[in-house]
């Protein structure tokens, strides 16, 4: 759960800068009930309680997130929600469905989601921002629909020939002996994990960028590059750890002899390949981003360390696969409160000057229609 700040700085004050910390109060035992409540219903009704779960999850959440002392709010209509489900669901069937019924109606169907896609992305962000609250003020996200479909653009030229190609050249793809679509596919794949830094850029500018409050928008000042220095070193420590992992077990069965003993530290591997690969990257990006986002009154700053999260993630795994699963509860608040409370907020002026803008009229209102009306939340 990502929480979106900004704010306007007073005109007129002379209040020095001062610090606002993120607390979450949230405890495991009481979000276990939220949590068992709603997974019991979301299979008696085959699904179809997923987003009044979803509402009441956030809404337990941002009561339980506290900036400065007071509390974040949650106002969105879980009925809202249920009708951007549905369209979800039905726009991801139709795609499901339309490929079993021929190549090109697949390709049809992936086109038109592909279009509508990037307008629902930013639709979610919009009802989201416009249904949190903080000290009565109503966030908005500001970004238009042109600069979605650019943020998006670098990642849905390569997905569209594996797409396409897949869907029309099946047989060819199943050969045993090289084909040109088998190359397609190939170099279109490589082609998204050369540009998935840059489309990481591209989404993560988009969204910190037009966060807004109080008639102040926040800005984002992190390069491209440093995306590209950031995927850089996470692919070195993948694999700095599977030569490492590896070197172990071989040593270990050299040593021993003892294929049986191989089996569960294959799985002390693979869950270090989570507890430890899985956070840096969490924990990269999260400092990385949220220290690069600011606005004309206000600066975050994030200090996630890795060494804690890590033996965080590990425990929450082990714990949470003894349990069967029981323990996820209690392993996403305590994962949450350590990311939120990582985060602080560095503020010129005085806090309580702070006047809500009129965002309706000022607004798209077309797409904030559009985000309210089918209640789209996409998670993000």
């Amino acid at each position: 759960m990502n929480e979106h700040f900004s704010v306007a700085e007073p005109q007129g004050s002379a209040a020095g800068p001062r610090e606002l910390c993120i607390e979450f109060s949230a405890s495991g035992s009481e979000y276990f009930r939220i949590w068992i409540v709603n997974l019991l219903l979301i299979i008696v009704t085959l699904g179809l309680y997923l987003p009044f779960a979803k509402a009441r999850r956030l809404s337990y959440f941002y009561s339980n997130t506290l900036v400065d002392g007071q509390a974040l709010a949650f106002h969105g209509n879980p009925w809202k929600m249920f009708r951007g489900f549905v369209l979800l669901a039905v726009l991801m069937l139709a795609y499901g469905v339309s490929g079993q019924i021929s190549p090109t109606a697949g390709v049809a169907a992936f086109l038109i989601l592909a279009a509508v896609w990037p307008a629902l992305w930013r639709a979610g962000l919009q009802f989201r921002l416009a249904n949190t609250s903080w000290r009565g003020l109503r966030f908005a996200f500001t970004g238009d629909l042109r600069q979605a479909y650019l943020a998006m653009l670098p990642a849905y030229l390569p997905a569209a020939v594996i797409v396409v190609v897949s869907l029309l050249n099946s047989e060819a793809l199943e050969s045993k002996s090289f084909t040109p679509a088998q190359g397609l596919i190939g170099a279109a794949t490589l082609l998204i994990m050369l540009l998935t830094p840059w489309t990481l850029s591209l989404s993560k500018r988009y969204q910190q960028s037009h966060y807004a409050l109080a008639g102040q928008h926040s800005r984002f000042g992190v390069g491209t590059g440093a995306f590209y220095l950031l995927m850089l070193k996470f692919v070195l420590f993948l694999i700095g750890y599977a030569l490492l992992a590896g070197a172990v077990l071989a040593g270990v069965y050299f040593l021993l002899q003892s294929p049986l003993l191989m089996a569960p530290l294959a799985l002390l591997a693979y869950l270090g390949l989570f507890a430890l690969v899985g956070p840096f990257f969490t924990v990269a990006l999260q400092n990385m981003v949220w220290r690069g986002t600011s606005s004309a009154g206000l600066r975050f700053d994030s200090q996630l360390r890795l060494r804690a999260f890590a033996w965080l993630s590990l425990k929450n795994w082990l714990l949470t696969a003894l349990t069967l699963g029981l323990y996820r509860p209690f392993a996403v608040v305590h994962a949450n409160r350590m990311r939120l409370e990582a985060v602080s907020l560095r503020v010129n002026g005085d806090v309580d000057a702070w006047v809500a803008r009129k965002s309706a009229e000022h607004q798209d209102a077309s797409g904030d229609a559009a985000g309210d009306f089918f209640g789209i939340d996409m998670g993000f």
